[in-house]
């Protein structure tokens, strides 16, 4: 299988509009880290009206909440995290210009309708490989809610960091096409969670 090069920011459509649930890809440039506590800020800093830490179009969040880096490295072990805590704060970021999620696990239907409707993507990360994430990452700076520690934002510059599309804007699921293939099932749709 080859890799799909993608650098960030994503801000023509053909990239997410070349990929399907499956594709292995190698993403470049700069990503964010924010989880469960940063979404909840960003979209009640958006219904406010307020700024954002950062600009969202065309960006990747990686849900993560990195480890302390150990000298000379600019992060520490950098895993992903469960995604579906960030379902309910994913359909509005996507509204408003962010391009692409990655995590670990499935996403809810709401997030796969928004993923469809506003052009974006899921990526899967490995869980278990945190440390060999981490030599992916270049540099890192915390860039807003520091209180929250781990799990403030963090905007990384990583080069070559590998992931799975696992929701495309097609409506594909790799999670599901995974499962219909081992129940050696022809069509998707027949296969009900």
């Amino acid at each position: 299988m080859s890799a799909i090069k993608i650098t960030t920011p994503i801000l023509d459509d053909a990239v997410i509009e070349n990929l399907k649930a499956g594709d292995f890809v190698l993403i470049s440039g700069v990503i964010y880290t924010a989880r469960d506590a940063a979404h909840k800020r960003i979209v009640e800093a958006l219904e406010k009206g307020e700024e954002l830490p950062f600009d969202l179009k065309g960006q990747i969040i990686y849900y993560a909440g990195p480890a302390p880096a150990k000298p000379g490295r600019p992060i520490g072990s950098v895993g992903p995290t469960t995604s579906y805590r960030m379902d309910p704060y994913a359909p509005k970021l996507l509204e408003v210009g962010l391009k692409g999620m990655i995590g670990k696990g499935s996403r809810n239907k709401e997030v796969k309708e928004a993923i469809k409707k506003y052009k974006g993507v899921y990526f899967g990360a490995v869980g278990g490989a945190a440390a060999y994430l981490a030599r992916c990452v270049k540099s890192a700076e915390i860039i807003a809610y520091e209180d929250l520690g781990p799990e403030a934002i963090r905007k990384l510059v990583v080069e070559d960091f590998p992931a799975f599309v696992v929701n495309d804007i097609f409506g594909n699921d790799l999670y599901e096409m995974g499962r219909c293939k081992y129940m050696e099932i022809e069509d998707p749709s027949l296969f009900k969670c």
